[in-house]
């Protein structure tokens, strides 16, 4: 698998990772046995990049790593999240916080050093306060962590973060439905030498290809709950596209597709063709799964033709519903 590097990151990783959030929970259940088969699917594959938050199952994600890495963790970057076990106010952003979390993550990966943590998606307010980054930096000297970064959700948090000296990566949702990064964030974090981590690479499930208007999810999903961003960003589900308007999408795209590869590894494809992505983390709920999204970074990179009629795609269908709000 094509390895990158970021200087700040000081680490190479394979550039199609495995995002975690599904082995916790918001998308169905998932047995222990199915998530440890994942994961080393994932790692036979070639992925070298795990990505997980502490409140995804309410740490059960974490544990399950934590259990593959006493199996064979070498050679695999864990990357968790931090920040969204309490009200969302820039106050509880605090040291005293994060040495706690930090203490709880440590024990569920069964790490003393986690290899990096991220802000989880915190308040825009927190990017300016000093004394949250003065913190981290403390965790960073006392070796409670390799390194730290943020998740963000908007473009402008994004720059703000890669403005901070020491923040090592930012992780942002970037797919053939979200092209704004693509402006500025991965220029500058280029620049800074900012890995960039790219979340909800299939949007959803959407670029899948397997979708349709009859579709539906379960009660705990959260592409059924979440779909109006009633219980976190709607950014976050379905890329913040109206589903119909993604099905519609999809559709217009689907003749893109290489021969012999799926919907699902195109859209990786896209993502892992951008220079200044790090690594991108799909998720995956078996291990077919795990193996096919890996795969992506085996095809070929598209056509100069082929992504200038995903950015069509994008100004003509998509950019109306998502382009100024992040």
């Amino acid at each position: 698998m094509d390895k990158r590097i970021a200087q700040r990151l000081g680490r190479e990783v394979g550039v199609v990772g495995l995002g975690c959030w599904q082995l916790g929970a918001d998308w169905g259940q998932v047995e222990e046995s199915d998530a440890l088969a994942v994961l080393n699917a994932a790692a036979d594959a070639g992925v070298t990049f795990f990505d997980t938050a502490d409140v995804y199952g309410d740490g059960r994600s974490e544990t399950l790593i934590g259990t593959f890495l006493r199996e064979r963790g070498d050679g695999i970057t864990v990357a968790t999240k931090m920040g969204r076990r309490v009200d969302q106010v820039p106050e509880n952003y605090s040291r005293e916080n994060f040495l706690a979390w930090n203490d709880r993550s440590r024990a569920n990966l069964g790490v003393d050093t986690l290899d990096l943590v991220q802000l989880h998606c915190p308040p825009t307010p927190v990017y300016d306060r000093d004394e949250v980054f003065d913190a981290l930096d403390e965790m960073v000297a006392d070796e409670r962590i390799a390194a730290y970064g943020v998740s963000v959700e908007t473009v402008d948090e994004a720059l703000r973060a890669i403005a901070r000296p020491n923040v090592a990566s930012v992780q942002i949702i970037l797919n053939a439905m979200r092209l704004k990064p693509l402006e500025q964030v991965l220029p500058r974090a280029a620049e800074a030498g900012v890995a960039i981590i790219a979340r909800v690479p299939l949007a959803s499930g959407l670029l899948s290809g397997k979708y349709s208007a009859e579709t539906t999810f379960g009660a705990d999903d959260h592409r059924n709950y979440n779909r109006n961003g009633d219980a976190f960003d709607v950014g976050e589900t379905f890329s913040g596209v109206p589903y119909e308007v993604g099905l519609k999408a999809v559709d217009r795209l689907r003749p893109l597709v290489p021969a012999g590869a799926t919907m699902a590894q195109f859209a990786l494809r896209w993502i892992a063709d951008q220079p200044q992505v790090s690594v991108v983390i799909p998720g995956a709920r078996n291990p077919e799964q795990a193996r096919g999204n890996a795969a992506a970074a085996d095809l070929a990179p598209l056509s100069d033709e082929v992504h200038a009629e995903v950015r069509a795609v994008y100004d003509e269908l998509v950019r109306p519903h998502v382009h100024d709000r992040w």
